[in-house]
């Protein structure tokens, strides 16, 4: 079966089934959207759960945060350290 997407020799990607050219990666719209928290907000937040290497998870409107240290059902205070495209980073305050 021959692929659905073949690169043409301009370096666009063809997509038969739609009939349209798309070049590089698949970038989602709310890549660039703005975030709910910045470098130095303090949020009250609820860690839902655990990540695989232990750091805590919570969520600012749907935005993810890890936070080193915490545990799931905590509700703590978090100091944002890093934001990036589709998650931040924290550190307990309190």
């Amino acid at each position: 079966m021959e692929d659905e997407n073949e690169e043409n020799r301009s370096g666009f990607r063809e997509d038969r089934r739609e009939g349209r050219e798309r070049r590089g990666m698949n970038i989602k719209s709310n890549y660039f959207l703005p975030k709910p928290v910045k470098v130095g907000d303090e949020v009250d937040v609820s860690v839902e759960a655990v990540a695989s290497k232990g750091d805590g998870i919570a969520k600012k409107d749907g935005f993810v945060i890890f936070i080193k240290g915490a545990k799931q059902g905590d509700q703590i205070k978090v100091k944002i350290t890093d934001v990036k495209a589709r998650f931040a980073i924290g550190e307990i305050v309190s």
